[in-house]
C-alpha cells in the first residue's frame, strides 16, 4: 500500500472513532497528561518516536498523536493468568510517569487486577460487564500461561472458582483484538517449560480468533503500547510472522543490530565472564549468547525508557521471545551449537533461521582466523623492528 494510499485510510478511521464515546466522561487522555504533567512537546516527541517504531513515514506523526489520545474510546481487558506480573512492571515501572504509562493506565482501567482499584465481587462485575457491554468492541490482552491440567484448582478467579481457562475463552468471545503479552500467554513460558505438570497452554489454544503474540519476559513497553497503537491507527491486525508476532517489532534478529556484532565479526569473543574480553565488551556468543537465534526489536528499543538491555548489561540473550525458550535456549550460558537443528527450529520457521547455524559458525570461524591472521602479521612486524 502506497503511504498517501494509507495516510487516508487512516485518517479515516481515526474520523470513525472519533464519533466513539469516551469510555469516562469526566476525564481525557489529553486531561490525564496534563495533570501528569507532560507537555505538548514531550507529548509530539514521543508520537513521532512510536511512528518510527512502527516504521512509518514522519507524516504520519500528527496521525499518531490524535490517535494515542482516542485510545479511551476503546475498552481494554487484560487477564492475568499464571505469571509474574513482569509484562505489566515493563509497562508501568519506570522511573517516573511515562506516556506510555498514562496511556495504558487510562485505557486499561475496564479490568487489570493489578491496577484497578476493584477487588473481589466488585472486579469480577466490572469484567463480566465490560464482556457484555463492549463485545465485538473489546482490545483484550492476556498476561501469563493458562493452565488447563486435570485439578480445577490449578488456576481459579474470583469467588466463583472460575478457572483462568474459562475466563480467556469468555472474554475471547467479545473481543475485536487480541494480544498475547509476554512469552508465556504467547507461547506457554516457564509454566510450560518440561514436565509442565499444569498442562499450561499459550493464549492461542483457547479461541479460534487470531492471536497477536508480544513475547518476551518481559516484552519492553514500546512494544505492548504500540500493538494498541496500531490497532487504533489501522482497525487491523498487523503483518505477522509464522509464530503471530508482529513483524514491525520482531522481524529482525537480536544479532542484526546488536551493539557487538563488530566484535562478531572480527572475531573478539568473551571467553568466561570477568574476562579481559568482557571488560572491552567483546561479543558474548561464546558464553551463550542466543541473538544470532532471536528475533526482537531490543537492541533498538532497549528497556527502562530506552536506558540498557541484557547484552549491554554484559549478559547474553537468553532468547526469550522465542518458542519454548525455557527448554530450547538452555542452558543460558553455553553457546547452542548444533542442537539448533535438533530442537530450535522445526517444519515452518523463518528461512534465514534455518540457516542462521551454518551461517554463525562459518562466520566465527572466519572472523577467528582473519583475527588470528592479523595478529600474526601484527606480531612478526614488530619482530623485524
Amino acid at each position: 500500500m502506497e503511504h498517501a494510499e494509507m495516510f487516508e485510510r487512516v485518517s479515516a478511521r481515526l474520523a470513525e472513532l472519533s464519533k466513539f464515546p469516551k469510555l469516562r466522561e469526566d476525564k481525557s487522555v489529553r486531561s490525564m497528561m496534563d495533570e501528569n504533567g507532560v507537555n505538548r512537546r514531550d507529548f509530539m516527541k514521543w508520537a513521532a518516536g512510536m511512528t518510527a517504531l512502527l516504521s512509518l513515514p514522519s507524516s504520519f506523526t500528527p496521525l499518531m498523536a490524535q490517535a494515542a489520545e482516542l485510545t479511551d474510546r476503546l475498552p481494554v481487558v487484560w487477564l492475568h493468568m499464571a505469571e509474574c506480573t513482569g509484562c505489566s512492571e515493563s509497562l508501568v515501572r519506570t522511573a517516573e510517569p511515562t506516556i506510555d504509562s498514562l496511556l495504558f493506565d487510562f485505557i486499561s482501567l475496564e479490568y487489570h487486577e493489578t491496577l484497578m482499584a476493584a477487588a473481589g465481587w466488585q472486579a469480577e462485575h466490572n469484567l463480566e460487564d465490560a464482556i457484555k457491554k463492549y463485545k465485538g468492541r473489546l482490545i483484550l490482552m492476556v498476561e501469563g500461561g493458562i493452565p488447563e491440567g486435570q485439578s480445577e484448582f490449578y488456576l481459579t478467579v474470583g469467588p466463583h472458582g472460575t478457572t483462568g481457562a474459562a475466563h480467556c475463552r469468555a472474554a475471547a468471545e467479545s473481543a475485536a483484538a487480541i494480544f498475547a503479552i509476554g512469552s508465556c500467554s504467547s507461547f506457554g513460558g516457564v509454566q510450560a517449560a518440561y514436565p509442565n505438570p499444569t498442562n499450561a497452554q499459550p493464549m492461542s489454544k483457547f479461541t479460534n480468533k487470531t492471536v497477536i503474540n508480544v513475547p518476551g519476559c518481559p516484552p519492553s513497553e514500546k512494544n505492548i503500547v504500540g500493538q494498541v497503537l496500531h490497532y487504533v491507527l489501522f482497525g487491523a491486525l498487523p503483518a505477522l510472522d509464522v509464530y503471530n508476532r508482529p513483524k514491525w517489532s520482531y522481524g529482525i534478529r537480536i544479532h542484526d543490530l546488536c551493539e557487538r556484532r563488530g566484535r562478531f565479526d572480527a572475531g573478539e569473543f568473551v571467553e568466561q565472564f570477568g574476562d579481559e574480553g568482557a571488560k572491552k565488551g567483546y561479543c558474548l556468543y561464546k558464553v551463550g549468547c542466543k541473538g544470532p537465534y532471536t528475533f526482537n526489536n531490543c537492541s533498538i528499543e532497549r528497556f527502562n525508557q530506552h536506558t540498557s538491555w541484557p547484552i549491554q548489561a554484559g549478559h547474553g540473550c537468553i532468547g526469550c521471545s522465542e518458542p519454548d525458550f525455557w527448554d530450547t535456549m538452555g542452558p543460558f550460558e553455553e553457546p547452542l551449537g548444533s542442537r539448533l537443528y535438533q530442537t530450535l527450529y522445526g517444519v515452518g520457521a523463518d528461512k534465514t533461521a534455518d540457516k542462521v547455524g551454518v551461517a554463525l559458525l562459518t562466520a566465527t570461524a572466519v572472523g577467528i582466523a582473519a583475527h588470528a591472521a592479523i595478529a600474526a602479521v601484527k606480531g612478526s612486524k614488530k619482530e623485524e623492528e
